[in-house]
């Protein structure tokens, strides 16, 4: 059946950076905003743009990822004739090997997209926190005549070096690529956000997949390919919030970035709804001698104690005189009396002894607490 676009969602990043939240899951996977998972995020702003038709390509430990999306039920991506498809490796072709970059795992499902003869494919990441509407994008896509189209974000000039810089003429015609250059001429950021049109991107897949010495990533090999034969590439600038939560800290920020009332990303959006797995947990109870200041605390949880500038996910547990502060408790989290935790993330099912004391302050980056490292950090 045709379709108009079909969106390929990259979400086999290893996410090493993240440490001990990755050590046993796929970075999309990860607990974020007190209910959700970082891929919610994605994947709603598919259900909200109108794509239904999205091959989801995992990768690292995605046991877990594959479980949570399941059919696609919560983004109503469950249909009959399109809806959500996992893509693994190991499936997509007949002796299929890791993806060996973002090009190549769309080179690997080359097939996936022939059976729906898209005009557009849209490629996207479940690693990023934001709310995009696909649609404004691909019309950008149109209304320029592009053969790409590549999403891009104002970023401070002191870190543009950080990021895939892209310059561009007045009409924002892409004609230079720029990784992470020491002297940027521009700070407008890759959001690692892809419009192609699909015979011109097919061709370039087929082509890069047979250089031994390519790294197979749109980066570094498909959109500098593209600009050297001079096709006609533009941006489209977005405005609102997204962050790359690719890091501990960065996680954390993102986190602590929902405590804020200005704040351009909002989770009580009806007209933009975040969707993911509704839980069936009863209201959160907080006892009349305990204290919640600026704080997104889920449902079936029990507060006994102080807790400031902090996220707690469904059925965490503080007990009396505990003070939780610029915190993350992940699901199950069970804090005991007279504790205080302080810019740490807590991990699922972890219990906190009575009396101790975790303060992540003293790093250079918030704590992480597993069921093996409590006893190292406890003072």
């Amino acid at each position: 059946m045709k379709k108009e676009c079909v969106g390929m969602l990259l979400a086999g990043g290893e996410g090493k950076r993240l440490g001990l939240l990755t050590k046993t899951l796929a970075k999309p996977a990860v607990h974020f905003g007190g209910k959700y998972r970082i891929i919610d995020f994605t994947l709603s702003n598919c259900s909200n743009s109108r794509i239904h038709t999205v091959g989801v390509l995992t990768q690292y430990s995605p046991m877990l990822l594959n479980k949570h999306i399941g059919i696609g039920k919560p983004w109503d991506l469950d249909r009959q004739e399109d809806g959500v498809s996992i893509l693994s490796p190991y499936t997509a072709k007949e002796g299929g090997s890791w993806y060996s970059g973002t090009a190549d795992a769309i080179s690997q499902n080359i097939h996936y997209i022939d059976q729906y003869d898209p005009e557009f494919v849209l490629v996207i990441s479940g690693d990023h926190i934001y709310q995009m509407n696909y649609d404004k994008l691909i019309e950008h896509h149109k209304e320029k005549q592009s053969e790409a189209t590549i999403s891009v974000i104002e970023v401070p000039w002191k870190e543009a070096s950080r990021f895939g810089i892209l310059n561009t003429k007045e009409n924002l015609e892409i004609y230079e690529f720029d990784e992470k250059p020491e002297k940027p001429k521009s700070n407008l950021a890759s959001m690692g956000i892809y419009v192609f049109n699909w015979k011109t991107l097919r061709k370039y897949l087929i082509k890069d997949s047979k250089q031994k010495k390519s790294s197979h990533d749109f980066g570094k090999d498909i959109i500098p390919a593209m600009l050297n034969d001079k096709l006609g590439l533009y941006a489209y600038r977005f405005e609102g919030y997204w962050k790359d939560v690719g890091t501990i800290q960065s996680y954390w920020e993102a986190n602590m970035d929902l405590l804020e009332e200005d704040l351009s990303l909002s989770l009580n959006n009806k007209e933009w709804r975040t969707y993911s797995h509704d839980t069936n947990y009863p209201p959160h109870f907080v006892d009349k001698h305990a204290c919640v200041d600026n704080s997104l605390i889920n449902s079936g949880s029990w507060i006994s104690g102080k807790v400031t500038n902090s996220i707690l996910f469904e059925r965490v547990d503080v007990g009396e005189k505990s003070s939780i502060n610029e915190s993350i408790l992940h699901p199950m989290v069970r804090v005991g009396e007279n504790c205080i935790i302080n810019r740490a993330i807590i991990m699922e099912g972890v219990s906190i002894p009575n009396g101790a004391s975790i303060d992540g302050s003293e790093f250079d980056e918030p704590i992480v607490i597993n069921h093996e490292n409590i006893y190292d950090f406890i003072n």
